[in-house]
């Protein structure tokens, strides 16, 4: 137990206890996910998936320093298990190089004690949301740009993400759109690495109904609690592209690429307009999901029949590699 000394007067043995039978989600394993994995690993966590499909860039280094510049083009994920094998033989850290989607979500979620959203992708983290409050499972979600972040533990008895963000921007930005600092993903990777310990763990006070910000340019922290946002009345649900049913009525919103195969092209400004006739489901197409979830509370507003989104990034590129 001397690798763990130190942090035995704040969790005790039964803490310690508990962290090393428990098991963890995490996907994503860039900025965020990089402090996130070596803390939980180095804390004893017994049992980590480890969830990315991506490949390491020269580009992600300097937010993502656990990989190396030799390492340029291997898997993020298996990269990240193996330095984790070094760090602490104790934790087994199981990397999974695919798509989190809400095909393979529910049993990913069911099986884990605790789910870190790390992926900072509105599809993702609605999809997560999703499956923890089916599956009764706590999750840290966090997200970083530019100079700020926040961190939130949400589900398990608390609001949803859904409730917490029940309307999301109308455009989006990306680390590599708008930038964003190395320490400050890490900063927040590091706090949802601690909100996952205090639940695991069982420390008081829970942080299940707080959203902790961090804004590096005033140099100020904040956060709020949300235990009695209201849970929304007919979410959205995602959908992966393997789900679609035969008579769905397809619609891809981007302007930036073609339709996929059997999508028809409606802008996002037009989806107003749309007649689904006697179609039984509209799905709603966007890269991200930020698009197909706007689109979709237009269309809700003014047509009774089901909607369901696709974030088209696990299409484009496969749903497992």
């Amino acid at each position: 137990m001397s690798r763990y000394a130190r942090q035995m007067p704040q969790i005790g043995p039964e803490g310690q206890a508990r962290l090393a039978a428990s098991h963890v989600l995490i996907v994503g394993a860039g900025g965020l996910g990089c402090p996130a994995l070596q803390y939980l690993v180095a804390a004893g966590v017994g049992r980590i998936t480890l969830v990315d499909p991506d490949r390491i860039e020269v580009t992600n280094l300097h937010r993502q320093p656990l990989y190396r510049s030799d390492e340029t083009g291997q898997f993020k994920a298996k990269a990240a298990a193996e330095v984790m094998a070094a760090l602490n033989p104790e934790v087994q850290v199981i990397p999974r190089i695919e798509w989190l989607t809400p095909a393979n979500a529910p049993a990913l979620v069911e099986g884990a004690d605790a789910v870190l959203d790390c992926a900072d992708t509105f599809a993702v983290s609605l999809t997560l949301s999703d499956a923890c409050i089916e599956a009764g499972r706590p999750l840290i979600s966090g997200s970083a740009l530019d100079l700020s972040g926040y961190a939130l533990a949400c589900c398990a008895g608390a609001p949803s993400l859904r409730a917490v963000f029940p309307d999301l921007p109308r455009q989006g930005a990306s680390c590599a759109t708008a930038g964003v600092l190395g320490p400050v993903v890490g900063m927040i990777g590091a706090l949802q690495a601690q909100m996952a310990l205090a639940v695991l763990a069982g420390l008081a006070p829970s942080p299940l109904g707080r959203l902790i910000s961090i804004d590096a340019a005033s140099w100020r922290m904040g956060g709020f609690r949300f235990d009695a946002a209201p849970e929304p009345e007919a979410p959205l649900p995602f959908i992966a592209h393997s789900q679609i049913a035969p008579g769905d009525l397809l619609i891809d919103l981007r302007a930036e690429a073609p339709p996929f195969a059997g999508a028809s092209h409606v802008p996002p400004e037009r989806i107003a307009d749309l007649d689904p006739g006697t179609a039984p489901r509209v799905v709603l197409a966007c890269r991200t999901g930020l698009r197909a979830q706007n689109a979709g509370q237009v269309l809700q507003s003014r047509w009774p029949g089901q909607i369901a989104l696709l974030a088209l990034t696990d299409f484009d590129l496969g749903e497992t590699l």
